[in-house]
């Protein structure tokens, strides 16, 4: 497979109640191919994220985004654009990173998680140094890490719940 010229075409979820930010590396062709973030059939990020908030899996793009919204969780990638060879985020070359202001700005986030090494290695790099907010490494969702356990994805992603549960209405 040839390396190739990828844009970020998809919009970042979020909006004034979003208390975390989740950022993957660029979407995969597969995502790109479907519209929507983490969008491979094998790709455990909505299936880990929703049952860490105790919630039903979303199936649509309409429900994901009204999953994400509802637990204060923003959605992203890193880049803007890159070249890349198929999903292979060690392939990644001249990467352009997304202004994180644009979420930043109009947002409460309190924490910003890298949903793979790659994603929190380009954050580092890139954004860390304009947006001053660390980001935790998580385990990447994607098919491509299957040495990682869906119960490890769960332990390391509950790592999120102390700052959504905060900005749920808790009775």
């Amino acid at each position: 497979m040839e390396i190739t010229q990828v844009t970020h075409e998809f919009k970042p979820i979020f909006d004034e109640t979003s208390r975390v930010l989740m950022l993957g590396t660029m979407p995969s062709p597969k995502s790109r191919e479907v519209g929507f973030y983490y969008g491979h059939p094998r790709n455990r990020f909505w299936k880990v994220v929703s049952a860490v908030c105790g919630e039903p899996y979303p199936e649509t793009k309409e429900e994901k985004i009204a999953f994400a919204l509802r637990n204060h969780i923003a959605v992203w990638d890193v880049l803007a654009s890159c070249e890349i060879r198929g999903a292979e985020d060690g392939s990644i070359r001249n990467p352009v990173p997304n202004d994180m202001d644009v979420i930043l700005k109009h947002a409460d986030i309190q924490a910003v998680f890298a949903t793979g090494a790659k994603a929190a290695q380009l954050y580092k790099r890139h954004c860390y140094p304009k947006t001053g907010i660390p980001a935790v490494c998580l385990p990447s969702t994607s098919p491509a890490n299957c040495r990682t356990s869906y119960e490890e994805l769960y332990e390391a992603y509950r790592a999120i719940l102390p700052y959504i549960k905060k900005g749920k209405n808790l009775k």
